[in-house]
């Protein structure tokens, strides 16, 4: 099952996927362009990976120090990053390179503390598919990103499906790309993560306790490039769903 969470009528709705648009909680039929999507569950901890993809690190290689001991590369965001689908994403006027990630995130189901790698799929209630921006040129520190370039306001997108984590046969086998302007600019897979979702449960948990609403966003593949006011970026994960969204520069902001 896959479901959206939308506003529409100046209420708020739980919406499923129909031929001819959504169909929403109490039973009407609408279209998706007559609706404003948001983030599909209600989020809690925002848990983000960074370098989690094997060919990423290479992209980056030359501004990179890693070692095969070094523990993931986690942070956190607040919940003024998020945004839904076709929600705008501002570009700074100053910004030279600013980029999309498309990753798998992952919807912690039940309380889990301590969980050890065997039992950690039982704690996901699902996925559904984030685009995090990055602004290179706010990096103070390649290994280490600080809070201006990973927790901007709308700078996260998400959505526009919840799947069930029993309709995903395999999460570590799904096809994920971007595309700028209807142009393939990513392409990876999710079986390339570092740290798989049972690794980053187990490690997490031994820390900090999940919550029913917590998401794990799991990393990007390599293929990051730059984005411009104007363009229009779809990321996209078979089996999970197609995430649109569109940059828009300082003056929409009131900048």
């Amino acid at each position: 099952m896959r479901t959206a969470r939308v506003a529409y009528g100046g209420a708020l709705h739980e919406a499923t996927p129909r031929a001819q648009g959504l169909r929403l909680n109490d039973g009407r039929i609408v279209a998706e362009h007559d609706v404003v999507w948001l983030p599909p569950f209600d989020v809690g901890t925002i848990i983000a990976l960074g370098l989690n993809y094997a060919d990423h690190v290479k992209e980056l290689s030359k501004e990179l120090t890693l070692t095969s001991q070094d523990e993931p590369l986690v942070f956190l965001k607040g919940p003024g990053a998020l945004i839904g689908h076709r929600g705008f994403t501002r570009r700074p006027a100053d910004a030279t390179f600013m980029h999309y990630e498309c990753e798998l995130a992952v919807v912690i189901g039940a309380t889990a503390k301590n969980v050890n790698r065997a039992d950690a799929m039982k704690h996901v209630a699902g996925y559904t598919v984030c685009n995090d921006y990055a602004i290179r040129d706010y990096l103070e520190n390649w290994y280490r990103p600080n809070l201006r370039v990973k927790n901007r306001d709308g700078g996260t997108v998400l959505g526009p499906w919840l799947v069930d984590a029993a309709d995903v046969s395999d999460p570590h086998n799904l096809s994920l790309r971007t595309l700028v302007n209807g142009k393939v600019t990513q392409q990876g897979n999710t079986a390339n993560m570092i740290n798989d979702i049972p690794a980053l449960i187990e490690y997490l948990s031994g820390f900090m306790t999940l919550q029913a609403g917590d998401v794990i966003l799991t990393g990007t593949p390599d293929g990051v490039v730059n984005v411009n006011i104007g363009d229009e970026v779809v990321t996209e994960i078979d089996g999970i769903g197609r995430l649109l969204n569109t940059i828009v520069g300082d003056a929409v902001f009131g900048r």
